[in-house]
């Protein structure tokens, strides 16, 4: 007998009862997009804000920052794996499952929050002895790295989560309030050690804004999630044994993390390559990608939110529903992703003279970002696409192929068209694209072969 709306309205759906397949694309993707956009921002504003202190504070937090990247990586093996069973699991409206993988996620983030915090207080001097910088930098870097890096690793780790469940359970906007109130702590922080205590306390003051902006976006978090009756999210038990949910947990988070490790490497032996060509191409490289960073942000916010639906829609036995939408996901995710690119060609003289004044730089610059029209088209395809088939449970084909094809096209690319047949810069930017484009393609034709409606979760 249907209740009546006295009584509907009285009880708390849980999340079998609410159709999180039916919640609107845009529903999903805006508060997403916010929230990508203002991480992006939170992970520059120590750079940003203390380059009005000193030089040596900005190379020690831009050297660390790279070894914080990819703790952070740790960290997201767990929420990635998390966010791609929990998607299924509400989709089938396996409720018990979905709290035991909540349960075996957070004992995990606690694990390795305090695995990282023991490993940088104890090995930050070590490893900074392995690198010739003077001693201002290396006491700016292990200042910085043992409180950010170190102390803020559980607070880091258990916030990723916290936001990952949210977003699993299509609370997306209540992932972006926490993310703007970290990004304001740490925004209040930073002025206040930079331009109001001084003396000193910058750098130290910079890394504890940023620790405490975490743990302020963990207690909203705790406070949203607790206000949602259906995530279940419990401490007590959390440290019981808990082997399948681990298993499952691990199986879609580790290869995923291989592939954002393998991908940032590879970035690395570019710029190496680069490097080699001069200040000017070095530079050009570098304005490049930060100006097409924000359509990665556009194309990534829109794959992570069709990877969320795709789960949805696999784990309550729809995958052909699935099979269908993502092409129209694709379609207007990738005409998003042109516009923007081509919006930027549009002004693209304004825009590269806010970075550079060099008649040099700024002529490799627009022919870098002209080339970016193929570029971000492929990189559209390849984000939306390799997201749906990863919220399918279908994850092994889509990284190992990545992995191929970063190192085969992107990496071997630049080497012999940029660097052995001297074509330089424009050669390694066409590498690049042509690695996105290669991966999108191949990524639609392994969605279309249906394959991966064998891999769902059970």
């Amino acid at each position: 007998m249907d209740p009546s709306p006295k009584t509907e309205s009285a009880q708390p759906k849980s999340a079998a009862a609410v159709n999180r397949a039916a919640l609107p694309m845009f529903q999903l993707t805006l508060p997403i997009i916010g929230e990508t956009f203002f991480r992006t921002l939170v992970a520059s504003a120590d750079t940003l804000m203390l380059s009005s202190y000193k030089d040596s504070a900005v190379a020690a937090v831009g050297m660390m920052g790279q070894y914080i990247f990819f703790t952070q990586l740790l960290f997201n093996i767990i929420c990635t794996g998390a966010s791609i069973v929990l998607a299924q699991y509400i989709g089938a409206g396996k409720t018990e499952k979905a709290e035991r993988v909540t349960k075996a996620s957070t004992a995990m983030a606690l694990y390795v929050g305090a695995a990282v915090t023991l490993f940088v207080v104890l090995a930050t001097k070590p490893l900074l002895a392995a690198y010739s910088i003077e001693d201002d930098v290396r006491a700016f870097a292990t200042e910085y790295f043992v409180i950010f890096g170190g102390i803020g690793a559980l607070a880091t780790a258990f916030n990723m989560l916290q936001g990952a469940v949210l977003r699993a359970y299509g609370y997306t906007k209540d992932a972006l309030i926490g993310t703007v109130a970290a990004n304001i702590v740490n925004l209040a922080g930073n002025t206040l050690a930079i331009y109001v205590i001084k003396n000193g306390f910058e750098v130290t003051g910079t890394a504890w804004a940023s620790v405490v902006s975490q743990f302020v976006s963990c207690l909203i978090y705790a406070y949203m999630i607790r206000s949602h009756s259906e995530i279940k999210m419990p401490f007590k038990g959390v440290f019981r044994l808990d082997r399948e949910s681990y298993a499952t947990v691990l199986k879609i988070g580790i290869p995923t993390a291989g592939e954002s490790i393998s991908y940032n490497v590879a970035q690395i032996v570019i710029m190496a390559m680069v490097s080699t060509l001069g200040t000017v191409s070095m530079s050009a490289l570098v304005y490049a990608q930060t100006i097409v960073r924000y359509v990665y942000v556009l194309a990534n916010s829109i794959g992570v939110a069709v990877q969320i639906k795709t789960g949805y829609f696999v784990g309550s036995g729809k995958s052909g529903v699935a099979y269908r939408k993502v092409y129209k996901y694709q379609l207007i995710g990738s005409a998003c992703s042109l516009g923007a690119i081509l919006f930027i060609n549009l002004f693209g003289t304004e825009l590269v003279s806010l970075f550079t004044r060099d008649p040099d730089i700024i002529s490799r610059l627009k022919i870098l970002l002209l080339i970016s029209i193929y570029y971000e088209f492929g990189r559209s395809m390849n984000l939306i696409t390799i997201s749906a088939l990863k919220g399918s449970g279908d994850v092994k084909f889509p990284v190992f192929y990545g992995i191929c094809s970063m190192w085969g096209i992107m990496v071997a690319g630049s080497w012999f068209f940029g660097m052995k047949l001297g074509y330089g810069l424009t050669a390694v930017w066409w590498s690049i694209g042509s690695d996105e484009f290669s991966r999108g393609v191949v990524m639609i034709l392994r969605w279309h072969s249906k394959r991966w409606m064998s891999k769902a979760i059970s």
